[in-house]
């Protein structure tokens, strides 16, 4: 599993840190999700169906 944000769609709602917080946490400077754990976790999936804009993909 790889989880990624793709930086151009991310809107920085923070839905899937507060979702997701293993694997997914907000940049202060940029204002949008980053991943910190790119393995992924059990609640990477959720995360990424509940990104507003479909930020998050899981390869």
């Amino acid at each position: 599993m790889v989880v990624k944000v793709n930086m151009d769609e991310c809107i920085g709602c923070g839905v899937c840190a507060q979702l997701c917080p293993e694997v997914f946490e907000l940049d202060e400077e940029e204002g949008k999700a980053k991943v910190v754990n790119p393995e992924g976790a059990d609640c990477a999936q959720e995360a990424a169906d509940n990104c507003p804009v479909g930020a998050i993909t899981i390869e």
